[in-house]
């Protein structure tokens, strides 16, 4: 009886515990585009170079890329396309944003794709039309080490593809319904590492990345992204 009791109380503890932990910790929105002007750039994102400098978007953008803001039935969104080309903007974790898994393990975003490009696939000719990365750090050859959410031409949802360093998890995909439609997406992060890299991640990521290209197929890709939030451990 006592046992049982003193489970009891445990029990109870833990879960008010819980439950502080979701109060403490609220929604935190990465971005949601709102407070940009449309047709420009959204302000916070930036380009990291393969040796690690810091550009801006305007810099950084090649003829044949978009990444602008856009207006429709009174909401915001970020628009990004490529034609024949690849484009990646970032927030850094602790600089443009801030994250930690223990108080926002859940990852949410909405995106839209509108034209992906046509015969690629993670595992072969590795365009994606839309993906959103996160980066926890380097490998010990000084690799990002990445989880890549794609929204796939051609592999079905669930599809896990590996390339050293980084991993690909398709989350969503034009083989599981028309494109066109918004889609919201919510992963849990340090579940989604310990499937792909084993163990826990760190607590603080390293940043998160908007991607597209479509530089393999020779074709284009256009997608839209909106209310990139980090969510507590459950919902409130």
């Amino acid at each position: 009886m006592k046992k049982f009791f003193v489970r009891t109380l445990l029990g109870a503890a833990s879960g008010a515990m819980l439950l502080v932990g979701a109060w403490m910790y609220g929604p935190q929105i990465v971005d949601n585009f709102e407070t940009n002007a449309v047709g420009q750039p959204p302000q916070g994102w930036i380009h990291v170079t393969e040796s690690r400098e810091v550009t801006s978007i305007q810099q950084a953008l090649e003829p044949g890329e978009t990444f602008a803001v856009k207006a429709e039935d009174g909401n915001k969104f970020l628009r990004v396309g490529t034609r024949n080309e690849a484009l990646r903007f970032s927030q850094r974790n602790g600089e443009e944003f801030d994250w930690s898994l223990n108080e926002h393990p859940r990852l949410q975003w909405r995106w839209r794709a509108l034209h992906l490009p046509e015969g690629a696939s993670e595992k072969d000719k590795n365009d994606t039309g839309a993906a959103l990365y996160v980066t926890f750090g380097s490998d010990w050859l000084g690799r990002p080490k990445s989880i890549k959410y794609t929204y796939s031409s051609s592999l079905p949802v669930g599809t896990v593809v590996s390339f050293g360093a980084l991993h690909v998890i398709v989350v969503s995909s034009a083989v599981n319904g028309k494109i066109g439609r918004w889609k919201t997406v919510q992963r849990r992060v340090a579940d989604d590492y310990a499937q792909v890299f084993g163990g826990t991640p760190p607590n603080r990521p390293v940043s998160i990345t908007v991607w597209s290209d479509s530089d393999t197929t020779h074709g284009r890709a256009l997608a839209d992204f909106d209310d990139i939030v980090l969510l507590p451990p459950f919902r409130r």
